[in-house]
């Protein structure tokens, strides 16, 4: 790869996060996420018939900086979220392209259901915000196909009544598999486990069938699933403040939440005595996440 940033990108981790492309005297050029940071930004310096409008950017990008994330979830929202709040010159759009949603679950008398909304209202209770509608929808269909909420309402009759029996919704469940719903809406291990290993049989058996439109579109769902449960945390419903500080071998990285959004995110060399009190003032929460942002950028801007 010629370029002088060649062995900085060796340093990059096969693994989801964003990065920034950084110009001559600082200033950034392109914000970008990716599944395989390394993979991804290597690219950069190959083929770029699909991405001509950067082709111009590569020649003056001068340094790369990244950032690993816990999930491509994760990765999609720390994107959108640095580039609502600035946006470099090389980026088109600022925001990402993905929709935010929530899910919601409405629990009426004697039935319950979950829905993808846009916006949270009332007092039903919401799970989010994720990005994604689209993807979000098949999390739900899949969710709706191994919990089957829609047939588990009391005093069903008729049509519905004979469909909980196929699909064995036994009366009274409905309590049942609300729980589950909300307790793998909330990550629970367990809950995951048991809608993932259902969702893999029943693509399994589709596939056994020859029924192969069907079993694509349960892998659809379950990778939908997996996005949603995803571990994610730079965007939260709560409306917290924070400024999270991790320094490794001379380099300070700093990000700032605001309103529950990670939104900013900042590097610079700093002697140990001046980073320490702002390490130490890092919540907990946050100590893994910025000590590994911390290390990587240190591995990057060695010499």
């Amino acid at each position: 790869m010629p370029s002088p940033v060649s062995d900085v990108v060796s340093r990059l981790p096969a693994a989801p996060g964003v990065y920034r492309f950084r110009g001559e005297g600082g200033r950034a050029l392109y914000i970008g996420r990716a599944v395989d940071l390394r993979r991804r930004v290597r690219s950069y310096w190959g083929d770029l018939r699909d991405r001509r409008h950067l082709r111009r950017m590569v020649p003056r990008i001068a340094a790369v900086e990244a950032v690993v994330c816990d999930s491509e979830h994760e990765a999609a929202w720390l994107e959108r979220n640095l580039l609502e709040h600035r946006k470099p010159y090389w980026n088109r759009v600022r925001g990402g392209m993905e929709v935010p949603v929530h899910i919601r679950l409405d629990e009426r008398r004697g039935s319950a259901s979950l829905s993808v909304v846009h916006q949270v209202e009332g007092s039903t209770r919401h799970f989010g915000p994720y990005l994604g509608g689209s993807k979000v929808r098949l999390a739900v269909a899949g969710l709706h196909r191994v919990l089957s909420l829609a047939y588990a309402g009391d005093g069903l009759t008729g049509s519905d009544a004979d469909m909980a029996r196929v699909r064995g919704v036994e009366p009274g469940r409905r309590a049942d598999l609300v729980r589950t719903a909300i307790a793998l809406l909330q990550r629970d291990p367990p809950a995951v486990e048991t809608v993932r290993d259902e969702l893999v049989r029943r693509r399994d058996e589709s596939a056994a069938g020859l029924l192969f439109e069907q079993a694509a579109r349960i892998q659809a769902e379950l990778e939908a699933v997996e996005w949603v449960v995803a571990p994610q945390r730079a965007t939260s419903p709560s409306p917290d403040d924070a400024d999270v500080n991790g320094f490794a071998d001379g380099v300070l990285v700093s990000f700032e939440i605001r309103a529950g959004r990670l939104r900013a995110w900042s590097q610079r060399t700093c002697a140990p005595a001046a980073a320490a009190p702002l390490v130490a003032r890092t919540s907990p929460e946050w100590t893994d996440f910025a000590q590994r942002a911390a290390g990587l950028a240190a591995r990057l801007t060695l010499s």
